[in-house]
């Protein structure tokens, strides 16, 4: 029985890219010095030569064509990094082979002609897949021509998903985002026109207490001029002892409540205008995962799910929040499901959690969870 060696992989994915490959293009990220991100801190970047690349590409073909003939090779020489990648590449054929992620943080950032040379591979080794997307900075994106952008269109690239986090210049530099709301603009227009994809993300809470209406309505009209294809919620997740704002000699981020975040992100579904763009809230960290829809005809339908949390008494406010992270409630929804209610109360109780001190108290348990203690 014939044994496999591995291939790399890299530490992230969009959750959409469940099923996806995972393919290393690049290793962590070239710019590595947004504060709210740890994700690539301490890791030194690196780009992969095409002979890897391709090497890796081939390793995944030749397993997957043995899966398709019934032939499983062994793991059992292999160590413990080859075994997971092998292991990925069996889950991929399982899910039907259609789509493939490009890691890590901005795969673009190599030479076009490079990047071209690999995608025309994976259409050559795999002819069925459906979609190849990537991670991309704007920065990146915005400093490639219109013509190689149209190359790796027709040679298969089809979607890229770009942090935006916020469209507001303020905020954008005191978190070292390394781009500007005209930066973001400029290469989410370029890549539309290059018939890619696009899919941004908005970092909701990124503006604290403090600047929340500015990064709601920048942001907006930064994703009104672009019209992505999606637009996606994150929520900002960070440790106290981390100065966000840390470029920033006058202001200090001050985090914000759920109910500042639930009108940061009602002010900015009520500012996109005249675009078709799909929105989601697809993280399971994002308090409101029932977001989803498609503009213009469901702009009022994801207003009133942040209207109904505003205009909810304090208490049951408070145990929505609570039960959200508990598990217990995936949707407003479900706070009417015989017995759930009844069982965050119970928490709270325990807990001492009221409405004046939840906010804090469920930072607490955030903070813990960070620190690898669970809830």
């Amino acid at each position: 029985m014939e044994t496999y060696r591995g291939f790399e992989q890299g530490p992230i994915r969009p959750p959409s890219e469940a099923n996806s490959l995972l393919l290393r293009l690049t290793r962590n990220c070239p710019w590595n010095k947004c504060t709210f991100c740890s994700v690539y801190k301490k890791r030194k970047f690196s780009l992969r030569s095409s002979e890897d690349i391709i090497r890796d590409i081939d390793t995944i073909y030749e397993i997957t064509r043995e899966l398709q003939q019934g032939r499983l090779g062994t793991t059992s020489n292999l160590g413990r990094e080859d075994i997971y990648s092998s292991q990925a590449a069996r889950s991929w054929f399982s899910a039907g082979m259609t789509s493939v992620f490009l890691q890590d943080a901005d795969s673009l950032v190599l030479k076009p002609e490079q990047t071209i040379l690999i995608l025309r591979h994976i259409r050559k080794r795999f002819p069925s897949v459906e979609r190849i997307t990537c991670y991309a900075r704007s920065h990146t994106i915005a400093r490639i021509s219109d013509s190689n952008l149209q190359e790796m269109a027709a040679a298969g690239l089809n979607r890229i998903h770009i942090g935006m986090e916020t469209a507001a210049d303020q905020i954008l530099d005191m978190v070292n985002k390394g781009a500007s709301k005209d930066i973001h603009v400029k290469a989410g227009i370029k890549a539309k026109e290059a018939g890619i994809e696009l899919s941004e993300y908005v970092l909701t809470g990124i503006g604290g207490e403090e600047f929340w209406r500015q990064h709601a309505i920048e942001t907006a009209d930064a994703i009104n001029q672009i019209n992505p294809d999606f637009i996606r919620f994150r929520t900002l997740h960070i440790r106290d002892t981390l100065n966000l704002f840390a470029k920033s000699e006058e202001f200090c981020w001050q985090r914000p409540s759920d109910l500042t975040v639930t009108k940061e992100i009602l002010l900015f579904i009520e500012n996109l205008n005249n675009i078709n763009s799909s929105v989601k809230s697809d993280h399971m960290y994002n308090l409101f995962q029932e977001i989803d829809g498609i503009l213009p005809q469901d702009k009022q339908q994801l207003m009133n799910v942040l209207q109904t949390f505003i205009e909810m008494e304090p208490k049951k406010q408070s145990r929505f929040q609570v039960g959200k992270r508990l598990g217990y409630f995936l949707h407003l929804s479900d706070m009417e499901i015989p017995g759930r209610m009844e069982k965050v109360d119970a928490f709270c109780e325990q807990a001492g959690i009221v409405p004046g001190n939840v906010d804090e108290k469920i930072n607490e348990m955030i903070q813990e969870q960070m620190r690898g203690g669970g809830w």
